[in-house]
């Protein structure tokens, strides 16, 4: 069985944590009204408003004039998600982070000696709402596909079991959107087949919808059966490191967008050197409201986890993706960073007066600091263009 805990509004529930007097308040965190900055995360209380992470500020503001908004604080957020994984590494080391907020667990290994993949689950939520007064959802499930949707299914703190002979039972009567891969644009276009359910969708034959959405189809045919062979690949066995958000509501604002790269590139850049890895391939992902995706690749002339070499890295590449949409203004609704091509050899000393010198000191400066005292604001700043 593999559990998918997912953290309940993370960014905002942490800073309420920090600040009790914001408790019962709708708040957000994100960049400030008066400019163009969008909501990271909002709380349950801001999301009753109709406010929504990537929604524009000023948006969000109109909608709740008595918003809380606090700025991102990356650092800390980086420092909770590490006691986070603390916990759960004490039940299994097949951890598959898919955020800093997000990840799945196979605990088939853990069995005989934590008890059921539910009762670990249960377990960790216990933890982490003891130990770090936040509250995560889970969901267990013979697959990750079920697995996701059942820890989505009851937010917040959702906990939710669906065991091998009660996947179709469960999916049946939810929406097609539910559906990895399934945006506003399917979505429309089975509606007017007549198919509103996963049960709907199962019905029809997997040729009938390769014939009107190509290997799509073959993809939505088998989620609909529940059927999901991917294996949770920690980042110990993992060829590459990455991380990826999904937006609720597409973004436009290439500002917001280079917002969203500059912190998944400090996500990406911790993590490798937390496992002490260093590759020689940045990789993004761009995936536009019509969902067609880009993914383009940077070598580098040297294997490295240094933070500020992914970033110009990834910037180039985004720069060179948006360009090439230009034409169609494209919306994005998904972006991703990623390292892969890992050198497991030693690295030779460089010259302790270069300009890497000074980048790898000043990570080193930042993790310590983020390590030791998460709440201390570190932001880098970042170039646009």
């Amino acid at each position: 069985m593999i559990i998918h805990l997912d953290m309940d509004a993370f960014f905002a529930s942490v800073e309420i944590r920090e600040n009790p007097e914001l408790v019962g308040f709708p708040v957000v965190v994100g960049g400030p009204s008066k400019t163009r900055g969008v909501v990271a995360a909002a709380n349950y209380a801001a999301r009753k408003y109709g406010v929504y992470s990537a929604m524009p500020m000023v948006q969000a503001t109109r909608l709740c004039p008595d918003l809380r908004i606090l700025p991102v604080n990356m650092a800390l957020y980086v420092s909770v998600s590490k006691q986070i994984h603390e916990i759960f590494n004490r039940y299994t080391p097949e951890i598959e982070p898919l955020s800093l907020d997000e990840a799945f667990l196979d605990v088939s290994g853990s069995l005989k000696l934590f008890g059921s993949a539910a009762e670990i689950a249960q377990r960790i939520k216990k933890e982490i709402k003891d130990e770090l007064q936040l509250v995560v959802s889970a969901g267990v499930a013979p697959n990750k596909f079920v697995a996701k949707i059942a820890s989505d299914i009851d937010k917040p703190d959702g906990f939710v079991v669906v065991e091998e002979n009660e996947v179709q039972a469960f999916l049946d009567p939810l929406p097609v959107k539910r559906i990895w891969g399934v945006g506003k644009k399917t979505e429309q276009q089975l509606h007017n087949y007549g198919i509103t359910t996963i049960k709907d969708l199962r019905s029809q034959t997997e040729r009938w919808l390769m014939d009107r959405f190509g290997k799509h189809g073959d993809h939505i045919y088998r989620l609909a059966h529940g059927w999901d062979k991917r294996e949770v690949i920690s980042d110990v066995k993992a060829k590459s490191i990455s991380n990826e958000t999904t937006f609720v509501e597409d973004i436009t604002d290439k500002e917001s967008l280079i917002a969203y790269l500059s912190q998944l590139t400090e996500q990406v850049a911790t993590r490798l050197r937390e496992k002490d890895r260093k590759g020689k391939t940045v990789n993004i992902k761009v995936r536009f409201h019509d969902f067609t995706t880009i993914i383009r690749s940077k070598t580098l002339s040297e294997a490295s986890n240094q933070t500020e070499k992914i970033w110009q890295a990834a910037r180039a590449l985004f720069n060179s993706a948006m360009k090439e949409s230009a034409m169609r203004q494209p919306a994005v609704r998904l972006l991703g960073v990623g390292v892969s091509g890992f050198s497991d050899e030693h690295v030779v000393q460089g010259d302790l007066f270069s300009e890497n010198a000074k980048y790898d000191e000043l990570d080193e400066v930042a993790d310590e600091i983020n390590q030791r005292f998460g709440k201390l604001k570190i932001h880098r700043g970042r170039n646009t263009k």
